[in-house]
């Protein structure tokens, strides 16, 4: 048994290693992705529009940390109606209903009590959008489910794990012509969005850099995570394993497969020393083949010869931070720790805003500058929503702003902000970063999702 087991993992770890170039030194110089070919008639989804939809019809799935904020959230945008509701415990449902109850909605059907009980909400035909907010490890299979019967549909981060359900999702999104967004929020919170408008209407010059990461010590979460999937998952891979808050808007500064494309990277970590003491805490075991390292660097360069840094931490006590930082030519710009821009002397005057300070390479602008910045590139999405996000809330209302743009493009049959290659870009490190990592750190290729049509888009567009 023991033989057998030996040889299936060099079996295994041969498979892992024939994809690696060796350079004439014998180094290895990148390892390959597979892009399989489009099957045959399909065609790609940049700038899908489907059908408008003026009455956008709901079903949530998974109604656990993620879930209610969302029911609660729709029911204050127009023209929805919130048709279903699943959890995998019934008191869960029930909650959502009186969530319903309490802001004048009828009571949505109801399932509960089995692994499989969502299924039967996404073979409704009462439903137009499905909703999902389960563990990651779900989310992939709910979403291909979803398409298959005719759903668009929503899947809370990360929507997969693997480059295996990545493609899967890619396929059966261009096979049905359904949309399929991940809902990531924080390209949504108003830092990033006004500072993408900067950088689109030129104020940084060129951008060459950009960085993102979610440092988030979670201590006070651990074992709020249903059957303790979080830790668990952490535990057994390795790599960057909640990439999207910060790949997500340092893609959008540098339109990735709108004109660039990410072309490979490679990732490094420490050893796991928080992560096994833990899980020793909260269940009295050792782990000592824990996998995940304390924390993740993960580099990316791109077909352009731009670069991005990103960053995963979610085990030492660490001030929260996404990082969110771009370097441009004429300016630069950063939300953590410290939140402000950095503009080529001249710069600031020619945008039309005094500036009384001398500035320099060290400095940033004043706070009155900022002001005044953040004011004239105000992005029209918060010109129209702000008052109402930060009222409606969700992480200081960039989720209620992520909802209600996802229900006003399928209203008006617009493309989403968020298509399915953002999600497969996105989502992409993590298998890759565990590559890299298990590899010895060595280059890994970014598959092109789009197979081919990266820079068929020139820059990245809200549609109104």
């Amino acid at each position: 048994m023991k033989f057998l087991k030996f040889s299936l993992l060099l079996f295994i770890a041969t498979i892992a290693f024939s994809c690696v170039a060796p350079s004439e030194n014998g180094a290895p110089q990148m390892i390959k992705t597979e892009v399989p070919e489009r099957p045959a008639g399909q065609t790609d989804m940049l700038q899908f529009a489907a059908e408008p939809i003026p009455t956008v019809r709901v079903g949530f799935v998974g109604l656990g940390m993620r879930g209610p904020g969302a029911v609660q959230r729709f029911t204050h945008i127009p023209g929805v109606e919130i048709v279903a509701l699943c959890d995998l415990r019934p008191e869960r449902v029930d909650a959502a209903q009186e969530i319903l109850r309490k802001a004048g909605f009828p009571e949505a059907a109801g399932y509960s009590g089995d692994v499989n009980s969502w299924k039967e909400l996404v073979e409704r035909d009462d439903i137009d959008l499905v909703y999902v907010a389960t563990d990651w490890n779900s989310h992939a299979e709910i979403g291909v489910y979803a398409m298959e019967n005719g759903k668009h549909v929503a899947i809370e981060v990360p929507a997969a794990m693997t480059l295996e359900q990545i493609w899967a999702l890619v396929d059966t999104s261009e096979r049905t012509r359904k949309h399929c967004m991940q809902l990531e929020n924080c390209v949504y919170d108003f830092f990033e969005l006004t500072t993408l408008n900067m950088a689109q209407q030129g104020v940084f010059g060129e951008i060459i850099h950009t960085e993102g990461s979610y440092i988030h010590e979670l201590s006070a979460f651990w074992d709020s995570y249903w059957n303790n999937w979080r830790l668990d998952y952490n535990e057994k891979n390795r790599g960057d394993v909640y990439p999207t808050h910060g790949i997500g808007p340092a893609a959008q500064l540098l339109n990735i497969h709108r004109g660039d494309k990410m072309n490979y990277l490679v990732s490094v970590d420490t050893k796991p020393i928080v992560g096994p003491e833990i899980v020793k805490e909260l269940y009295g075991r050792e782990a000592p083949d824990f996998r995940n390292g304390d924390h993740t660097l993960t580099l990316i360069k791109t077909e352009k010869g731009k670069t991005i840094n990103i960053q995963h931490n979610v085990m030492t006590p660490r001030p929260y931070s996404r990082m969110y930082q771009l370097t441009g030519t004429k300016g630069f710009a950063n939300k953590y720790p410290v939140q402000g821009y950095a503009i080529q002397s001249g710069q600031v005057e020619s945008e039309g805003i005094p500036n009384h300070e001398d500035l320099n390479a060290h400095s940033f602008v004043s706070e009155e500058v900022k002001t005044a910045l953040m004011e004239k590139y105000k992005h029209p999405i918060h010109k129209e929503l702000e008052e109402k996000a930060k009222t409606v809330g969700g992480h200081g209302g960039m989720d209620f702003i992520m909802d209600y743009r996802l229900v006003y493009c399928l209203q008006n049959g617009l493309p989403l902000d968020m298509d399915v290659y953002d999600l497969a870009e996105w989502c992409s490190l993590i298998p890759l970063t565990q590559i890299s990592l298990d590899n010895g750190s060595v280059p890994v290729e970014i598959p092109d999702f789009t197979r081919g049509g990266w820079d068929k888009i020139d820059g990245l567009k809200f549609a109104y």
